[in-house]
């Protein structure tokens, strides 16, 4: 029987950032295995040897230790009441870099929680940071971002006139769609921000952020470029929902139709104003 060659270094870092493994969480490796009371960083020989046997049974190992998770209903309660209670923009970011009601704060490189201008008359909102956000801390800031600059350059507007943000404002590891429980957790705190910057407009990129944020089950396809009002509870801010920069990259045909919708918006601005 022919054994296989063993995988080159270039081979298997191939796979892992093809299953999604594309940034490191630690400067060392961790070994999760090791005995609890001997340390995470402990050398492997500094681990107690077995005692030799015996007629006795030798005791069963203890379960790796594992990290505390809140359950998902607590954490939604905890972030409504938290992001109830934000005054302001910069509060509302201190209670999110304190808040671990969320697993995917424990996976992220760094919080992202907005760019722009907080006194914008427009706002978007896409789904969740990628990579290059999660590196930098600011959203829509690799691919996708230039696309979206070139977005708003094409109607008179640039970052220091819109204000920008995510559902979501920690990377999902491996870019993966962020699970129901995730959003419901997140919702409160994006919800309290659009609150907070008080926005003429809301522009919604991409179908996950116009379903959670406009409450609507109609994909983007049927659902861009249509006027709706989001509700803050306090008043009602018009609303639009188009393509996400990342979808238009890879199905650049729609860009036609995301152009209609951007001329949309402008048209809203200059009468709103």
């Amino acid at each position: 029987m022919m054994l296989e060659p063993a995988p080159t270094v270039a081979q298997l870092l191939a796979f892992y950032l093809e299953a999604g493994v594309d940034c490191a969480l630690m400067d060392e490796p961790v070994n999760r295995l090791l005995d609890e009371d001997i340390g995470l960083h402990a050398p492997a020989e500094a681990a107690p040897k077995r005692p030799p046997l015996t007629g006795m049974p030798t005791p069963a190992p203890r379960p790796a230790p594992t990290r505390t998770e809140v359950a998902p209903d607590v954490a939604v309660a905890a972030a409504r009441e938290a992001a109830r209670t934000a005054p302001t923009l910069d509060a509302l970011r201190g209670m999110l870099e304190a808040f671990d009601g969320c697993a995917l704060k424990g996976t992220a490189t760094r919080l992202v929680f907005a760019d722009g201008n907080p006194q914008a008359r427009i706002m978007f909102v896409g789904e969740a940071p990628g990579r290059d956000e999660d590196i930098e801390g600011l959203p829509f800031v690799g691919r996708s971002g230039k696309l979206l600059d070139l977005m708003l350059k094409a109607i008179g507007l640039d970052r220091t006139s819109v204000y920008i943000a995510n559902v979501i404002p920690w990377r999902p590891p491996g870019n993966r769609t962020p699970t129901p429980q995730e959003t419901q957790i997140c919702l409160p705190f994006i919800q309290r921000q659009i609150e907070l910057v008080n926005p003429d407009i809301l522009v919604t990129l991409g179908n996950p952020s116009t379903q959670t944020l406009l409450q609507t089950r109609d994909g983007i396809m049927k659902s861009r470029g249509r006027w709706a009002d989001y509700d803050t509870g306090t008043r009602k801010i018009r609303a639009i929902a188009t393509f996400h920069p990342a979808y238009l990259l890879r199905s650049p045909s729609y860009k036609r139709l995301t152009w209609m919708d951007l001329r949309s918006v402008a048209k809203a601005l200059e009468t709103a104003t």
